[in-house]
This record gives structure tokens, C-alpha cells and sequence, in this order.
């Protein structure tokens, strides 16, 4: 009877033997390969004590259990070694390891390796499994210690209020939001206090609002979004929807007063569909005998100096009522090119303006394609002007629309100025029948502006194609990626300051400029703050262009593919969000399995750090052009002189194909996504076409170890980070909704008060957070009905309270949940 148990009984060591054997041939067989390309040897020596273990075991010898036991050891030196308490990466490294000792342990294994009646086997097994067991008791106890740490946390405190606010060029009533950053001056700051870090867990819900505006709609692109920040202007709320609608909504109830439909042409082969807000304009928000340095010079520019074009567009005023001689506009930028003014009280369009309410930015276009150009941000808007950039396709051809930044007169719509970077020095209207500079760097961000300065400030983007630059003339070279200061009198350069030289991997300037004055040495310096997808804030002097903040010009990797060049430095501020180098113990996966084969990965890849060219073996860029930073930028205090911040790090891989012709499709092919470019990233006319695409593993995870985004928070004056903290859970990411708080990148942006509260919607994570702006501590979350890739802003309704206003619609290209909802909160009523 003993027999036939202990042979029943071992099916269950024979089966663990086999699994053993084949996890240990693939951790030998990658392990050698990883060897040979240089990197650890740790997966070989483990895939070998593996076999052994299936061997012995096999055998039905208790040695399997010592064996294993050295091997469980050993891998828990190796990742306490690599990755120290860190518990992500150690679980990475070591849960396969301590599940397959486990199920060693369980009866049915054990009941085979020690035969009733043999003593010495028995006693064998007893040592063997007893050391074993106390490896794994370690091995919990050291996970145990790594979960209760987190050594990508910087504790600190930033100070508080340290200077007296000047008054604004424009007179903005404190609890209204008149621009995408409340003001011109981009800083996404309110002086309101209601909300404190005391209160902040008290808000509700005090209205919702739906759209009817439903992303993925037949014939929309992949990347829909709805990434709008509404204005609050008098009683009233203002928004975009993804299809260009134009909402007006009561401030205190969310009720629908006006809806205005564009009829956006169809067949546009767009990179993105959304609007990410409205402009403002109130003749009566400027004092009489303000500064002048506003105003054009000369008489008004008539509209026939604007040429005819060939990429026709709807009229404003089809289906749509029209008000001639608007008091007050609202500005919408549109998908098909277009800039349309429409009366705020009526929603009716400002006839007056323009040709019957209306831009045509295809006017002294090249190469017109529609599609090919239009603006997703909204336009600067200013005493006299209106002030327009756009967005040009980065990676389809060389043959593009210009980048060119205009100026029309904010009552007539007459062309005032134009700025075209490839053409720098013309900036008076351009003659009939002339174009501007094809495939000239664009302006596709949100601009800000300093009235008393008389100054726009213009984040560039880089000319296409990104990852290509022998073809770049001087100027192009000179603009791109580059913060332009830009005279509002003539549009002429006033000053430049390049963020990254001879851009190659697509860090153009995704960000607002945040405008505010520092305190630095005892002394008042006119600031403006420019967040970077590579991870630089440069504080600059907004007068002159100079550093506020050190930067320095640091040697940079070489060795562009044939043709091309690299520039020999790159600059660095001293506000620098740059993580370091990536390295194979920064190799992450579900097991120790996927991060071996991303340590494969990386070694088979181009790097050598941040800025590494991109090769025909392809490149690993870290950041990648998803950005530390992108348009949600920051937010700053001006009383504090602070910066609440949103880092966010991916890495991707960026990789030459060689084209041969200009027709076929080297990267997309017949299997693109539906709806997509069909041309994106093919590059015609360049001798590259270009893929990229996220550093993750077979399983779609990162291949770099968690945290991937953080909130963070900066003293401005110093240049130090003061406090950073992990951010977001993986409960909308991942297979299993489990919300592991593993910090999570970020799309939209932050926005601070006068209460010292932070708010953000923006991470892959459906919640609208708050945070203490003085530490960094979550003081509230509220669960969204879809992601909330958009800023959130604040106002204060007719009855005195405080609302924050949260858009929870989703994003194309992160792949979270769409929605069409507009979401206000408040402290309860007496509260």
C-alpha cells in the first residue's frame, strides 16, 4: 500500500521537474545570449541551478531542495544588490523564484523526496527543506521592508508666500479663468483660497454636465481627445469639444445656454482631433492710457493683402446666426484651418470680422493639403491682436505648410504681422501671391504673453521631419526648438533661446511658457519658466532671454547615421528633471523572464544616454518625445515663487529605415491602425522614413522599472526640487483593475491656488487628485468616468462658492476610457 502511494504521489515532483527544466533552459539559453552582449550573468548561473534542481528533483533527490535554496539566496542578494528596497523591482527579480520554492515545500513534493523507513533521506530532506524555508521566511521579510519603502521619494517643505503679486496688464476678476492658463501669462494659478488643504476632503460633486460629443466617431483619426480647459467669464462657463463645437454653459448649475457647430470639412487627414480651449476677448478689460505697446502701429492692414489659396473651407455663418459688431469675442481655432469669432452673450458669429466672421489660415499656405495644417491651442489674444500659431505634420514629408505665426487685427481680422521662421526678417504682411517658407518649424503649443513687455513668447517645434537634419537651412536650424520672444508692435524677433540644438528626436517646446517675477539675490527679475519634453525648466530672464537659473552646455553622444550631424553640446538648467542613464538593472517585467529579455533588448539597441542619435539598429530615447513635460506644462505660484510639476518618464525606441522611392510605405504598410495617417512617419522626400514606438516588453510593459510619473515640486528661485512623490495607480492600465500605486505617466496639466492646493486629472488613471502645493501630500481623489487628459481650472460661482471644474474625456494615443463629461465641484453649502 506504501508503494502505490509514494508512486502516485510523484506525478507532482515529476511535473515540477519539467517546468523547472524548461524555465531554466530559457533563463540559460537568454542568459548566454545576454553574455554576449555584454551584460549580467546572473540569468545563466540561474537558469543552470534551474536544471540542476529539475534533475535532482527528477531524481527524487532532497538535494533539489538545497540546491534551490542557494539559488533562492543567491537571487536575493543579486536584486537587493541591483535595485536595493525597492519593491517593484525586486518583485520583478524574484517572483518567479520564490513561487516555484514554495510549491517545493508543498506536501506532494516532499512526501516524494523522503521515502518512509529511509532515515538518512529523511533527515536530508528535513536540512534541505528547512533551508529553504528559512531563505524564503528572508525573502518576505526583505520584500516586507521594500514595500514600506520608497527610495524615489525627496521629502521636503516649499516655502510660503514670499512676494506681493503685481497688479496684471489686464484686469482678470480673481475668481475667473479668462485664458487657458487664466491669463496670458500661462501660470494656470488662482488667487482663490476657499479650498484648503483643511477642507479640500469635503468636496462633492455639485453638477455635471454631458456634451453629446462622443470621440471615435466614423472617419475621426485614432487620436480624438478631449482635452479642453473651459474660461469662466462673468456667469458663464466656455468650452471646445474634440469636433470643434462651442458650448456655453451656466457657471453655477452646468445648464446648456448656446451651442455653436463649425461644420469642420470633411476628409482632413488630421494627427489629432481636439480643441484644447477658447480665447477671450474684452475691449473693456483695458484701462484707458494703458501702455501702448500693444497696439500696431499704421493704419489697419485691409484683408486684400491676404492671397487666395486653394483649400476652400465652410462658412462660419452656415446653419449659424450672425452678429455684426461684436462688444466681446470668444476666438475658436479650428481642425480645418479656420479662426472664427463668435459673440459670447449669443453664440452667434461675429460677422464683422474677418470674411463673415472667419480666418482662412490656408491664405499664403504652400503646399495646401487639408489636414496638413491647423491649430489644436488656443490663439494669444491681446489688446489689439489676435495672434495665431499651428501645428504642421511632423513625420509625412519635407513638403509641408509653413510654421508661420500671424497676427490679425483682433476687431477687423486684417493681417497685422507675420513671423516666419524661415523667413525671420519679413515680417510685414505678405504680398498677394506670395507663400511663406515651406516646412518652416511651427508653433502647435499654447503661446503666452506680457502686454506691459509688449511681448508673445512662442514655444517652436522642430522642422520636419524630426528625426532628419542634414536638409535644415540656418534659420530653421536657429528656430527650432526654441522659445521666441516676438515684439506684439511688429512681430519682429526681439530674442531666441534654443532648447535643444539640431533636434533629432523629437523634443520640440511642447509647453505653455510660465511668466511670473523671482526674487533671485535680493532682486526682481521678470521670469519665464520653460518646461521641456527632455526634462529641462529653464528660468529665463523674459526681458533679455538670459538664464535666470544656470544652464550649462554639456557634451552630447555622436555619430549621427551617414549625412547627417549631432551637435557637439546640449544645454542643461539647472532645474533639471533628467533621470539618469538607463542601465540593465533598470530592466523591469511581470518576471525575471520579460526583464531578461528587455536587458537583451537594450543591449541590442543604440545608447548612450540621453540624446544617443538615431541609427538604422535603432536608438533608444530616453526621455522619449512623449516627454517629462508636454502641453499640460506647469503650474507656478507667483506668491511663493514655486512650481508644481507632473514628470512623467517613458522610454521609446526610435528606428532609420532607408527609403528607396517616395511612394512606398516603408513603416505603415497595408496593417496600419484604421483611421490612421497613411503616410505618418514614412517621410517622403527624406532618405529616412522612421519607427517609433514605446521601449516595452512581449508582454506590453515598460521595460524600465516603475515610477513613470511623479508629482514634484520646485523652488524656482534655487532651481531645487524640494519634494517628489510617485503618482497614480495602475488600476486603469493593467489586465486586472488592481490599484497598485506604482506612479503612472500624466497628459494635461496642473493648476495651484491661493489656498495651497494643486489640483490634477491628467494621469492614466481615471481621478481628479489634490495635493498640499507646500509637500506634496494627496489630500483628495474623486474617481472620473473617464480619463482626464486635460487641465483642470477653478472659478467662483454667483453663490460665493468655489467650484472645480474637471473634463473627463479621454485620450487617443494613452488609450484611455472616452467620455464627453464636464464635472464641477464645490465645498458643501454653509460649509
Amino acid at each position: 500500500m506504501q508503494t502505490s502511494r509514494t508512486s502516485s504521489s510523484g506525478w507532482a515532483p515529476r511535473l515540477l521537474a519539467i517546468l523547472l527544466a524548461l524555465l531554466g533552459l530559457a533563463a540559460l539559453g537568454g542568459g548566454l545570449w545576454l553574455i554576449v552582449l555584454g551584460g549580467s550573468w546572473y540569468y545563466s548561473l540561474a537558469g543552470a541551478a534551474m536544471l540542476g534542481t529539475a534533475w535532482l528533483l527528477w531524481r527524487r533527490r532532497p538535494a533539489a531542495l538545497l540546491l534551490y535554496a542557494l539559488l533562492t539566496l543567491a537571487t536575493l542578494v543579486w536584486a537587493v544588490w541591483e535595485a536595493g528596497l525597492d519593491w517593484w523591482p525586486l518583485a520583478a527579480r524574484g517572483d518567479v523564484i520564490f513561487v516555484l520554492g514554495a510549491l517545493l515545500l508543498t506536501p506532494w513534493v516532499t512526501r516524494a523526496l523522503g521515502e518512509p523507513g529511509e532515515a538518512r533521506r529523511v533527515s536530508a530532506l528535513r536540512g534541505s527543506g528547512l533551508a529553504l524555508s528559512v531563505v524564503l521566511v528572508l525573502a518576505l521579510g526583505v520584500a516586507g521592508a521594500a514595500l514600506f519603502n520608497d527610495p524615489h521619494r525627496i521629502e521636503g517643505r516649499l516655502p510660503e508666500a514670499r512676494a506681493t503679486l503685481p497688479p496684471e496688464a489686464r484686469t482678470i476678476p480673481e475668481g475667473e479663468w479668462h485664458a487657458y492658463g487664466r491669463t496670458g501669462m500661462g501660470q494656470r494659478y488662482s488667487p482663490l483660497d476657499q479650498i484648503t488643504p483643511q477642507n479640500v476632503d469635503r468636496l462633492e460633486v455639485a453638477w455635471q454636465y454631458r456634451t453629446g460629443d462622443i470621440p471615435g466617431q466614423p472617419g475621426d483619426p485614432v487620436e480624438t481627445t478631449f482635452q479642453v480647459t473651459p474660461l469662466k467669464v462673468g456667469g458663464r462657463l466656455y468650452l471646445c469639444t474634440p469636433h470643434q463645437n462651442v458650448i456655453a454653459l451656466d457657471a453655477d448649475t452646468g445648464q446648456e445656454i448656446w451651442r455653436y457647430e463649425p461644420k469642420i470639412r470633411d476628409g482632413l487627414a488630421l494627427q489629432h482631433l481636439t480643441c484644447r480651449g477658447l480665447s477671450y476677448h474684452d475691449p473693456a478689460a483695458y484701462p484707458a492710457g494703458a501702455a501702448a505697446a500693444t497696439a500696431p502701429e499704421g493704419a489697419r492692414p485691409a484683408m486684400e493683402n491676404t492671397a487666395a489659396t486653394s483649400v476652400s473651407v465652410p462658412a462660419a455663418t452656415e446653419g449659424a446666426r450672425g452678429v455684426d459688431n461684436c462688444a466681446r469675442k470668444l476666438f475658436m481655432p479650428t481642425a480645418d484651418g479656420r479662426l472664427i469669432a463668435l459673440d459670447p452673450e449669443t453664440g452667434g458669429v461675429c460677422t464683422s470680422f474677418g470674411e463673415g466672421g472667419q480666418i482662412n489660415l490656408w491664405a499664403n499656405m504652400p503646399n495646401p493639403n487639408p489636414g496638413g495644417y491647423y491649430s489644436t491651442s488656443p490663439v494669444v489674444v491681446t489688446r489689439n491682436l489676435v495672434i495665431v500659431g499651428g501645428t504642421v505634420l511632423d513625420n509625412v514629408s519635407t513638403r509641408e505648410p509653413s510654421g508661420v505665426i500671424r497676427a490679425f487685427d483682433v476687431n477687423s481680422g486684417g493681417l497685422v504681422w507675420n513671423w516666419d521662421s524661415g523667413n525671420p526678417e519679413q515680417t510685414e504682411p505678405l504680398p498677394a501671391g506670395q507663400t511663406y517658407t515651406p516646412n518652416s518649424p511651427n508653433s502647435w503649443s499654447i503661446s503666452s504673453v506680457d502686454e506691459a513687455l509688449g511681448l508673445v513668447y512662442v514655444p517652436m517645434g522642430n522642422q520636419p521631419p524630426d528625426q532628419w537634419g542634414a536638409n535644415r537651412d540656418e534659420d530653421s536650424a536657429r528656430y527650432s526648438s526654441a522659445v521666441v520672444a516676438l515684439e506684439l508692435a511688429t512681430g519682429r524677433v526681439r530674442w531666441v533661446f534654443q532648447t535643444v540644438h539640431h533636434d533629432l528626436w523629437d523634443y520640440d517646446v511642447p509647453s505653455q511658457p510660465s511668466l511670473l517675477d523671482l526674487t533671485v539675490n535680493g532682486r526682481r527679475v521678470p521670469a519665464l519658466v520653460q518646461p521641456t519634453k527632455q526634462g529641462e525648466l529653464y528660468v529665463l530672464n523674459r526681458e533679455t532671454g538670459e538664464p535666470v537659473l544656470p544652464v550649462t552646455e554639456q557634451p552630447a553622444p555622436q555619430g549621427a547615421v551617414e549625412g547627417d550631424r549631432t551637435a557637439p553640446t546640449q544645454p542643461v538648467s539647472r532645474l533639471s528633471y533628467d533621470p539618469p542613464p538607463l542601465t540593465g538593472a533598470d530592466m523591469w517585467g511581470a518576471t525575471l523572464f520579460d526583464q531578461l529579455a528587455c536587458r537583451i533588448q537594450l543591449r541590442r539597441l543604440r545608447y548612450e544616454g540621453r540624446y544617443t542619435p538615431p541609427s538604422l539598429q535603432g536608438s533608444l530615447v530616453y526621455p522619449g518625445n512623449f516627454g517629462v513635460f508636454n502641453w499640460g506644462s506647469v503650474a507656478v505660484d507667483p506668491a511663493r515663487q514655486v512650481a508644481f510639476t507632473t514628470p512623467a518618464y517613458l522610454a521609446f525606441i526610435s528606428r532609420l529605415v532607408p527609403r528607396h522611392d517616395d511612394t512606398t510605405l516603408y513603416v505603415q504598410g497595408s496593417n496600419r491602425p484604421d483611421g490612421s495617417l497613411p503616410a505618418l512617419n514614412e517621410n517622403f522626400g527624406a532618405p529616412y522614413a522612421v519607427q517609433l514606438y514605446p521601449f516595452t516588453s512581449a508582454l506590453g510593459l515598460p521595460c524600465q522599472a516603475p515610477p513613470w510619473g511623479y508629482v514634484a515640486g520646485a523652488d524656482l528661485t534655487t532651481g531645487e526640487i524640494v519634494w517628489k512623490h510617485r503618482n497614480g495607480t495602475t488600476r486603469d492600465a493593467a489586465p486586472v483593475p488592481l490599484p497598485f500605486r506604482m506612479g503612472v505617466p500624466n497628459l494635461g496639466g496642473p493648476m495651484v491656488t491661493a489656498g495651497g492646493v494643486a489640483f490634477l486629472s491628467g494621469t492614466i488613471d481615471y481621478y481628479v487628485r489634490a495635493y498640499d502645493v507646500t509637500d506634496g501630500r494627496q489630500l483628495w481623489e474623486s474617481r472620473l468616468p473617464a480619463g482626464g487628459q486635460a487641465t483642470p481650472m477653478t472659478y467662483r460661482g454667483r453663490d460665493g462658492r468655489q467650484y472645480l471644474l474637471v473634463v473627463a474625456g479621454g485620450h487617443g494615443s494613452l488609450g484611455t476610457k472616452t467620455g464627453d463629461h464636464v464635472i464641477a465641484y464645490a465645498l458643501p453649502r454653509g460649509s
